[in-house]
């Protein structure tokens, strides 16, 4: 018994591609995939990537407040750093200023204290600071933790001991404090460099850490009466306190 199936035909036209007559199967033809069409002009000025359309420009000037110009003279195409301040200003951080600073505590008679009162900053303190630590390292001790924590205990233990004496007329704050702190630790830091080249033990490394601690005490103790007002007279105490605290660092730096 024969069975027969209705097979439909398949007729190709004369051009060779199949046909598109009614009932015959085609095959699909791949699409590309979905691409939003991008608008001419764009409402956000930063999302155009049209640098030279008229909308761009005229969007950004209306926002900055003019047409943005740059490069040498003014013209266009490139930022200016013209009227920029240098990085070092920007970060607070004033190296003439520094080294007038250092250099008033150098003259152990005569300490400037104008340089001092007209600004504080922590930056010097900092550049001593890695200097004493630097110096300690060559001699073997590494202390970077140690000096840190002693010099913020320093600051704090000074800056809590003349308040207590001035009282209510106390003005002294502790980011000037600091700063006094750190920039008379240039003895120290000389301190540590000459005893390099001292032998260990003896009476001349002794006598020559004692030169340098009365050094040190003598020009905080001048910054500090001046710096803070009513300090003149209790000069004796803030001599003894600062002498305590370089005699600390001092014996750091022989031992």
């Amino acid at each position: 018994m024969k069975r027969e199936f209705a097979v439909p035909p398949v007729v190709f036209p004369s051009g060779g591609n199949p046909g598109a007559g009614a009932g015959v199967q085609q095959r699909r033809v791949p699409t590309a995939p979905f691409q939003p069409q991008r608008p001419s002009a764009s409402s956000i000025p930063f999302m155009s990537f049209d640098i030279g359309s008229a909308a761009a420009s005229t969007s950004s000037a209306a926002i900055y407040g003019g047409p943005i110009v740059g490069g040498v003279g003014g013209a266009p195409g490139g930022a200016s750093f013209e009227d920029e301040e240098p990085l070092l200003d920007e970060l607070g951080i004033h190296p003439d200023q520094i080294w007038r600073k250092t250099k008033s505590i150098l003259n152990p008679l005569r300490v400037n204290p104008t340089i001092h009162k007209d600004s504080s900053d922590l930056s010097g303190p900092i550049l001593l600071y890695m200097s004493l630590c630097l110096f300690q390292l060559l001699a073997g001790k590494i202390q970077f933790g140690v000096i840190l924590g002693w010099i913020v205990v320093s600051s704090i233990f000074l800056y809590v001991v003349y308040n207590m004496l001035a009282g209510r007329n106390g003005n002294l704050d502790l980011h000037t404090c600091t700063s006094v702190v750190g920039y008379c630790m240039l003895p120290v830091v000389i301190l540590s460099a000459v005893s390099l080249f001292v032998p260990q033990g003896g009476p001349v490394r002794f006598a020559i850490a004692a030169v340098f601690v009365v050094w040190a005490t003598r020009a905080c103790t001048g910054l500090m009466v001046v710096l803070a007002d009513g300090g003149d007279e209790h000069r004796g105490l803030i001599a003894y306190a600062c002498f305590l605290i370089y005699t600390l660092f001092s014996l750091l730096v022989i031992f």
